[in-house]
């Protein structure tokens, strides 16, 4: 809506963004409401700046931040979130003079769509198919030599040499992505079911390998990219067999670059310093549960 008394909240749905404005006249009658009782989304960001000129105050948020949701309908993706105005007492403590106002706010994304450089011309054929942005995405797991620089021209170890391991997503064409391991098994077949096997990542990020006293196995801190994640793991054999050969399972996924991390999408590492868990980004709390092993 145009600014104006009667409208006097402004949204703009931008690629990886919402910037809302809010005229501080927010009930039309003249008398301007305080900058510092809006807020939004239910993380109640506040104002990243003010133009006193037009009485006006914008906010500027990921389409993933401050609380915002996201629903998913076969069409579409649509982020909500929420304009709030809570007024607090001025002048004498006992009143207010306005009353508290949610505003919704949704931005609305088509799923689905052909894209290309040039002007459409209607003499080209349509796509026989249009894919949705999840099914896109190109994961790899590759052995890196110890320095990172290239991939490892030899699969071969000893014990007491250490696996450089390396995940990534192709992200061209996607809103940043940042790469998360679920789990990592090692097996003596290409079945990841297949018994013996041998869990080192687990619980939704955590490299549980490293808890065990003679390991120094970790995720690499800080990543290289957001949508890298390197990690070393101590060479291993499974007790009793004799089969040199292991075969290495892991499950990739993402989030949103801008989305915290958090107990479902993590890469924790044990550090054997501090005996704590450690994130390789995000508030160390969300790897307590890989101690006491209730994660999502």
């Amino acid at each position: 809506q145009a600014m104006a008394p009667l409208h006097p909240v402004s949204v703009q749905c931008q690629e990886a963004q919402v910037v809302v404005t809010v005229h501080r006249d927010l009930f039309g009658t003249g008398r301007l409401v305080r900058a510092a009782d809006l807020s939004l989304g239910s993380a109640s960001c506040l104002p990243v700046s003010q133009n006193p000129a037009e009485s006006t105050v914008t906010f500027v948020a990921g389409l993933h931040e401050c609380g915002s949701t996201l629903q998913m309908t076969p069409d579409s993706l649509i982020y909500k979130t929420s304009l709030s105005y809570k007024p607090t007492p001025s002048g004498n403590p006992v009143i207010v003079r306005t009353n508290p106002v949610v505003v919704p706010i949704e931005c609305h994304y088509p799923r689905k769509s052909n894209v290309s450089s040039n002007a459409v011309r209607p003499t080209w054929a349509p796509f026989h198919s249009t894919l949705s942005a999840e099914e896109k995405l190109m994961f790899s797991l590759r052995l890196m030599n110890d320095d990172w620089s290239t991939e490892r021209f030899s699969n071969g170890f000893q014990l007491g040499e250490s696996l450089h391991l390396q995940a990534d997503v192709a992200s061209e064409g996607h809103v940043p992505l940042r790469l998360f391991v679920e789990d990592c098994v090692a097996t003596l077949s290409p079945d990841r079911n297949s018994s013996p096997r041998y869990t080192f990542i687990d619980l939704s990020g955590c490299l549980v390998d490293g808890r065990a006293d003679d390991t120094t196995s970790a995720f690499i801190s800080p990543r290289p990219r957001q949508e890298t994640l390197q990690f070393v793991v101590d060479a291993f054999r499974f007790a009793g067999d004799d089969r040199n050969l292991i075969y290495i399972t892991c499950h990739l996924k993402v989030s949103p670059a801008d989305q915290a991390p958090n107990p479902l999408f993590k890469a924790c590492s044990f550090n054997k310093a501090s005996s704590l868990w450690a994130p390789v980004e995000g508030t160390g709390d969300i790897c307590s549960c890989c101690e006491t092993g209730n994660c999502p």
